[in-house]
């Protein structure tokens, strides 16, 4: 059985980690908040740098906030291609399950494979409860070889794993990803806004909507938030908004106009100057409430403090 090192321990990364010690694996972490204690327990190694984790690993996987996370841990001081070079020589594989951008991963792929390692993109869609109950959606970027190697690893933290095509891919698919949960939140605020203020129960009309061809996932999960002012995250608002930065430098990188994702990422920025920045996504209904002076929430004034 394969040594898997998993570096980011997060909201995500946290339970993810946790699933692959349940799986028999042994799982060498590391955290820069530290290691939780849940996971030692459950039989996972901490380790004191991302060098120590390569060092012990075949599969390394990444579970990190932002692009600069990612390139910080691989290639600075205490980084993982330090382990890779001090462990003895053999291939090993790199997974970034993050969420950054397509165009630096490409960068990264080669410079990985440059010195005779694999690297796969997956990153994934299911948030928090999808990481927790291992039912997380994963989008593969990999070649044939590596996705058949790593798939049963995923396949303890996922329900449903495509393989998208070629390191890369992965990525790209998830920005798509992005784009749609945003847009969808919006409309279902937008929706639960105008409803609400026009004197129905947005309660109802949420349990009505769900019946018919407006019914979605982010509706059952982040309408009900919405509606309870209940925004613990979840996926924050601030990692959102660095998704759609990604979708749209790529964007402008084709030549591709993303009307709707620019103006969701700019009622994004409003949620940040409202200081909502930690807050869950769902929370764009805020900006949204404070544009028509009406919460959907009918047990509390308007408010807009954190």
């Amino acid at each position: 059985m394969k040594n898997i090192g998993f570096i980011g321990l997060g909201i995500m990364g946290k339970p993810m980690a946790g699933h692959l010690i349940q799986g028999g694996y042994p799982v060498y972490l590391y955290s820069r908040s530290g290691v939780p204690d849940e996971l030692t327990t459950l039989g996972g190694m901490a380790c004191t740098t991302p060098t120590a984790v390569a060092e012990q690993a075949d599969i390394i996987i990444l579970m990190l906030p932002d692009t600069p996370d990612v390139e910080k841990v691989l290639f600075a001081d205490n980084g993982v291609v330090q382990g890779l070079a001090t462990a003895p020589a053999r291939p090993r594989i790199i997974i970034d399950m993050s969420t950054i951008s397509p165009i630096k991963t490409r960068d990264f792929v080669k410079q990985i494979n440059q010195l005779g390692h694999d690297y796969a993109d997956a990153p994934v869609s299911g948030g928090d409860i999808g990481a927790q109950n291992a039912t997380l959606t994963i989008m593969v970027g990999a070649t044939e070889p590596v996705f058949a190697t790593i798939h049963p690893i995923l396949s303890l933290m996922g329900k449903t794993i495509t393989h998208i095509g070629e390191p890369g891919t992965g990525q790209t698919c998830k920005a798509a990803n992005q784009i749609i949960a945003a847009l969808t939140l919006e409309a279902v605020a937008e929706a639960l806004v105008f409803v609400s203020k026009a004197g129905a129960d947005p309660n109802k009309v949420r349990q009505a909507l769900l019946g018919g061809f407006a019914a979605s996932r982010i509706l059952e999960v982040h309408g009900k938030r919405m509606i309870d002012h209940a925004f613990t995250p979840g996926f924050r608002i601030d990692l959102h908004m660095k998704d759609l930065g990604i979708a749209l430098d790529c964007a402008t990188e084709l030549g591709v106009s993303l009307p709707g994702t620019a103006l969701t990422q700019s009622l994004y920025n409003a949620c940040i100057a409202q200081a909502d920045s930690q807050l869950d996504s769902s929370a764009i209904v805020r900006v949204l409430e404070k544009l028509a002076n009406h919460t959907v929430r009918s047990d509390v004034a308007p408010t807009y403090e954190a």
